[in-house]
């Protein structure tokens, strides 16, 4: 038994709720906003511009749950109005956000990659659940690390040690509790559709 599914499409659990044009739109809408609401959990860590924040829990449940198109829109939802000034990148942030621009490009990514994979099935039995959730934080930290060394002007290692290294436990978690999330969510979702 393969632990990440490539079936055809089956329905995210965003589908279950409605898949009418303004449900679609409250649900980008929300999502963004929950990024943003996570991102103000920011803990600034002295020795790296980049803050340890809630964001990408965030991204993990928005993106398995919405499906790659909801969960894309969401995320550019999220960076474009950050950039044109909604404060809701980490700590209050907004407009360029120079070093760390490259994670935001990540979410966006990361959080359609998850909506792929979700819609193949593999957000709904934790194994799946967690290799996905660990792929789409490599994608934000290949994005982030990768804008961090380029634009810091340091080497990949010292760009790792800035942006990567100091987030691994507090992602592990994240990721754990998030892959433990989908599959309990879809289980009540069942269970309540068949009553």
């Amino acid at each position: 038994m393969s632990l990440i599914t490539f079936n055809s499409p089956r329905p995210v659990l965003a589908d279950r709720f409605s898949r009418s044009a303004i449900a679609n739109i409250v649900l980008v809408v929300f999502a963004a906003a929950f990024v943003g609401v996570l991102a103000q959990i920011s803990i600034p860590l002295g020795f790296t511009p980049v803050p340890l924040t809630g964001q990408t829990f965030g991204i993990m449940v928005a993106g398995a749950a919405l499906g790659w198109r909801r969960a894309a829109m969401a995320m550019c939802l999220y960076v474009i109005a950050g950039l044109a000034g909604v404060p809701w990148f980490a700590g209050g942030a907004s407009g360029y956000v120079g070093p760390n621009f490259g994670y935001l490009i990540g979410f966006v990514l990361s959080a359609a990659a998850l909506g792929w994979l979700a819609s193949r099935g593999n957000d709904r039995a934790v194994a799946g659940s967690l290799i996905s959730m660990a792929l789409a934080d490599t994608v934000i930290f290949v994005f982030g690390v990768g804008w961090l060394a380029n634009y810091l002007h340091v080497s990949l290692a010292t760009a790792l040690h800035l942006g990567f290294y100091p987030f691994i436990w507090g992602e592990l978690i994240k990721a754990g509790v998030a892959g433990l999330t989908l599959p309990t969510a879809w289980r009540l979702v069942d269970r309540a559709t068949k009553h």
